[in-house]
This record gives C-alpha cells, sequence and structure tokens, in this order.
C-alpha cells in the first residue's frame, strides 16, 4: 500500500516503513506524528482518490531527528557593477518513518457514468430542410437576419420562400432597423429556382427589399 500525502507544504509518495526527509516539524525527535492530508492511497489495483483529500484516511510517522541539508551555495553577479554576493544556505530538515496508512472511513472514488446528453427541448421553431443557403443575397437582407431566420428555420431559400413577410416580419422584430420583407418570399423563390439573372434584373430595381 502506498499513498500521497501532504507534509510541510510538500506532496509526498510514501509507503510503510519508508524514510522521507521534510522541512522541519515542530514535533521532538522519538514523537509520533500523523498526517491526515492524504491525497490518494493506492493498494494494489485499487485506487481511492481524494476530493482534494480523502476523508478519514491518515499516514502516521515517527520523527527520528531534525537536521539540516547539504549547503547549497548562491552567488550572485551584475556584469560590469562590480556586485558580487555569495551566500549559503543549509535547510531544516525533519527526518521522519512511515510507520502505518490508514484509510478507515475512505470512499473509494466511484467510476465516472457516461450521462447521456439531454435532449433538445422541443422548439416551436420549424427544423430547416437542406443544406443552408446564403440568404444574403436577397436584397434587403444583411448577417445579423441571415443568422436570425436560420435560428427561427428559415435557412433556404425554398424555406423562405414558403413563409410570408408578416411571419418574417415576426420572426426578425428584434432585430434593429426598419425592414420591409415584402419581396423577400419572391425574391427566394426565384433564387430556389435558379433564376439568377431574372432575380438580379428585379433587385436592381430594388431599395432595401421595397420595390
Amino acid at each position: 500500500m502506498y499513498a500521497i500525502v501532504e507534509i510541510a507544504g510538500h506532496q509526498f509518495k510514501v509507503e510503510k516503513d519508508q524514510k522521507v526527509f521534510v522541512n522541519r516539524l515542530s514535533t521532538e525527535e522519538g514523537k509520533n506524528v500523523d498526517f491526515d492530508n492524504v491525497l490518494l492511497i493506492g493498494d494494489g489495483n485499487n485506487v481511492t482518490l481524494g476530493a482534494p483529500a480523502i476523508d478519514g484516511a491518515q499516514v502516521s510517522a515517527k520523527v527520528l531527528k531534525h537536521l539540516k541539508g547539504d549547503k547549497v551555495i548562491v552567488f550572485k553577479k551584475k556584469r560590469r557593477k562590480g556586485y558580487r554576493v555569495k551566500n549559503g544556505h543549509r535547510q531544516a530538515l525533519t527526518e521522519i518513518v512511515i510507520e502505518s496508512i490508514t484509510a478507515s472511513g475512505a470512499k473509494k472514488a466511484a467510476p465516472k457514468k457516461e450521462t447521456k446528453k439531454a435532449e433538445p427541448k422541443a422548439a416551436a421553431k420549424k427544423a430547416t430542410t437542406g443544406k443552408a443557403d446564403d440568404l444574403k443575397k436577397i436584397e434587403g437582407i444583411g448577417p445579423k437576419i441571415a443568422s436570425t431566420l436560420a435560428e427561427a428555420g428559415l435557412a433556404t431559400y425554398a424555406d423562405l420562400a414558403k413563409s410570408t413577410p408578416e411571419a418574417i416580419s415576426e420572426i426578425i422584430a428584434d432585430v434593429r432597423g426598419n425592414h420591409v420583407t415584402d419581396t423577400w418570399p419572391a425574391q427566394a423563390k426565384l433564387a430556389a429556382e435558379g433564376k439568377w439573372d431574372e432575380l438580379k434584373k428585379w433587385q436592381d430595381e430594388l431599395d432595401g427589399g421595397k420595390a
């Protein structure tokens, strides 16, 4: 059995009877100390995860001795400034030995169940049929109106041709501006039938979709 536990601000992977050097503890030499911030426990193929810590889990250890780590030299220099500083540092450490790892009260992390995505709510909007067309080719329709119509189920020329100016006006009521929809279904009908020359000639006579 092994555990990942936080001790004095650092995380360690520990096992029973393992000796570990940690940052200086306040516990006296020869005394026992318990650590309850256990993040993970592994026992064979069984692994228990905490969220972040495991409830009831504990790692018990005995303080063997307090000591100082190897000296670390810190040298600072600034070019062309004549600045040089050399310092030494020895970290205060505590050597402990792991005596036991307990997982009493720990709850094993249940495997995540695949959740089905919620079915989209039945929309009152009419479903689109076929591939979306570029509605901006209709005189008087801009990008915002085109996206609004598509969201309402009028994404193709055929869909728009089957609608009415009144229904279209209601759909785009929240779009800023003064929009004249009188000719949109008729324009869309020509576009759906591929009569682009006829549509272009008519659009040259229109002003914002209004004859």
